[in-house]
């Protein structure tokens, strides 16, 4: 399989290349209220209103820097993922990833994996905005 791999404060993450629309410099983006810490906002891609998630808040760490934005394509809908930075497309072998423990179990984390030497996250795209979200979103736009 074809992951985009991207850093996000220290981590090295990978998005399954089937839901990346394009790589960009960070856009601006409108903050909402009431929305959970990860969502930066809504910002204007495409012409489309997509949430704008932090990947770093989403994993629990820190803050990203945000300079790059990932489009996702997430079906009919579509949402941007903030990184610190893009490292490029790899694939990975099966036999690279590991299922997590279910303690360590997380809706935007689908598995672990080792890649040059570094853990890798693996993240579940279409599990990044939670249908509650999305619910929330729709009344707003």
């Amino acid at each position: 399989m074809r992951f985009l791999l991207v850093e996000v404060g220290t981590r090295l993450c990978a998005v399954p290349l089937e839901f990346i629309a394009e790589t960009m410099r960070s856009l601006s983006f409108e903050p909402l209220a009431a929305m959970p810490s990860f969502v930066l906002g809504v910002s204007l891609i495409r012409g489309r209103a997509s949430p704008v998630l932090d990947a770093g808040l989403l994993l629990g760490s820190a803050k990203t820097h945000a300079s790059r934005f990932i489009a996702l394509k997430l079906g009919a809908r579509s949402a941007a993922l903030a990184v610190d930075s893009v490292v490029g497309v790899r694939s990975l072998p099966e036999s690279a990833e590991q299922e997590m423990s279910p303690l360590l179990s997380d809706a935007a984390v689908g598995s672990l994996a080792t890649f040059d030497s570094k853990l890798l996250t693996v993240l579940r795209a279409t599990s990044l905005v939670p249908d509650r979200l999305w619910k929330v979103l729709e009344k707003v736009a």
